[in-house]
């Protein structure tokens, strides 16, 4: 009995909650401009699951309570800056579709651009090795071509 009152409580506070949140995006979702606000943060954030993603385009459950974390935020009145700020603070800035270029991400800007120089330098010493050993694979003189011929038939007497 000690514990089941407890029990009860939680399940009851649970339900209210949740009967809360329910009552909350209903009505943002009646609000065409929160609903913009919504949409257009939900493109800002990328879904922490999917990764690829953006909060907008996952149906990942994450995804799903990280708007209706936002929901909530924009019917407690905060700007958008304050929930990109609140997302930033909890989650780090990959949380960010398009993190900020600062020393902690400048692997994440310069590190396509860096392989792509990488490979350029690759492909262009590939490129001249192969245009030297063309070169030196020139056809035989007519001197060259005898030597070669008096040679073959030397060894390969008929």
């Amino acid at each position: 009995m000690r514990l089941l009152l407890p029990l009860i409580f939680a399940l009851f506070f649970a339900s209210t909650a949740t009967a809360v949140d329910s009552a909350t995006e209903a009505a943002l979702a009646a609000d065409p401009v929160a609903e913009k606000r919504l949409q257009h943060l939900s493109e800002e954030l990328r879904c922490l699951v999917c990764q690829n993603q953006t909060i907008a385009d996952s149906n990942a459950e994450l995804a799903q309570d990280l708007r209706r974390e936002i929901r909530g935020m924009i019917a407690a009145g905060k700007s958008d800056r304050e929930i990109i700020d609140f997302m930033v603070v909890r989650y780090g800035d990959f949380v960010l579709y398009r993190p900020p270029v600062k020393g902690i991400t400048l692997l994440l800007w310069g590190g396509p651009v860096a392989l792509m120089l990488l490979g350029l330098v690759v492909l262009l010493r590939y490129l001249r090795r192969r245009a030297a050993r063309v070169a030196d694979d020139a056809p035989l003189s007519a001197d060259e071509a005898g030597r070669a011929e008096a040679l073959l038939n030397e060894s390969n007497p008929k």
